[in-house]
C-alpha cells in the first residue's frame, strides 16, 4: 500500500493516478533480487565479477622469470578461469587476463622444457666433441711418429727434422720431405681443439737424435680433457689435467 501525497488516500501499489484527487502517482522502483535478499551469494548479483583465477593466471605467467614453476601454474589457472567464465553466463569476467596468463604460461613452459632438454643434451654433446677431438689428436701424433721415422731414414745426416715444416709439402728433400699435410707441417699446428708443440733434441754434433711432441687442448675441459705426449720411442702417453711427459701413462 501507498498513500497519495496530496490527499493522503490509501492506494494500491499498482495505482498510477489517485482516484480521490486525480494526482499522478510516481512508479515504484523495480525490486532488485540482491536487494530483496541481502544475504544472497555474490554470483547472483547483477554486477559481473572479475575471475580471481584469471588474475592469478596472469600474475603467475608474469613472474615466470623469477619462479619458472609459475609457468605451469599459469597454464592450469588459465584453463580453469576460462571454464568458470564460460559456465558463469556473464557473471564472471576476465577472459582477456586468462588468455594472457595462458600465453605467457605456455611460453614459459616451453622455455622450461627447452632448458631441461639443453641441460641433458649439452653435456652429452660436449663429451662427444671432446672424445672426437682426443681421437683426432692421437691420430695426428701417430702420423707424426711415422713421418719422423721416414724423415730420419731419408736424411740420416740431419736425423729427425729440426722443425715440423720440414715434414710438409714442397721440394721433397730434407727441407720439405712432403710426408704430412700442410696443416700438420705448420710451425705451430692447430687442429680439432688441440695445438701441437714440437721440440727437437740434438747431440753434440747438432744432429737431431730425438724429439718430444705434445698435444695440448686449446680449451682444457671443453675441447679436450687429456694432454698427450710422444717421442722417438713412438709411444703415445696421456695425462688428465696437466701436460703429459715421458713419465705419463701410455695409451693402451
Amino acid at each position: 500500500m501507498k498513500q497519495c501525497q496530496k490527499c493522503s488516500g490509501n492506494l494500491a501499489d499498482f495505482v498510477e493516478v489517485c482516484p480521490y484527487c486525480g494526482t499522478p502517482m510516481p512508479r515504484a522502483p523495480a525490486p532488485q533480487f540482491a536487494a530483496q535478499f541481502p544475504g544472497s551469494r555474490p554470483e547472483f548479483s547483477a554486477v559481473p565479477q572479475n575471475s580471481g583465477k584469471a588474475l592469478a593466471s596472469l600474475i603467475s605467467g608474469a613472474v615466470f622469470f623469477f619462479w619458472p614453476v609459475s609457468a605451469i601454474v599459469a597454464v592450469i589457472l588459465g584453463h580453469l578461469a576460462l571454464a568458470d567464465i564460460k559456465r558463469s553466463a556473464g557473471r564472471l569476467t576476465g577472459r582477456g587476463m586468462a588468455i594472457g596468463g595462458l600465453v605467457t604460461g605456455y611460453i614459459g613452459a616451453s622455455l622450461v622444457f627447452l632448458m631441461i632438454v639443453a641441460a641433458i643434451a649439452i653435456p652429452s654433446l660436449l663429451r662427444a666433441r671432446i672424445a672426437a677431438n682426443e681421437a683426432s689428436a692421437i691420430g695426428s701424433l701417430r702420423t707424426y711418429n711415422t713421418a719422423m721415422v721416414t724423415y730420419s731414414n731419408a736424411c740420416p745426416d740431419i736425423g729427425y727434422p729440426a722443425s715440423l715444416p720440414s715434414l710438409g709439402p714442397g721440394s721433397k728433400d730434407c727441407s720439405h720431405l712432403a710426408v704430412v699435410s700442410e696443416q700438420l707441417a705448420a710451425p705451430f699446428p692447430v687442429g680439432d681443439g688441440y695445438r701441437f708443440v714440437y721440440t727437437p733434441l740434438r747431440d753434440v754434433n747438432r744432429i737431431v737424435t730425438g724429439y718430444q711432441l705434445s698435444a695440448v687442448p686449446l680449451r682444457p675441459g671443453r675441447t679436450g680433457a687429456r694432454y698427450f705426449f710422444t717421442d722417438q720411442t713412438g709411444v703415445i702417453r696421456a695425462r688428465v689435467g696437466s701436460r703429459a711427459n715421458a713419465d705419463s701413462e701410455p695409451l693402451e
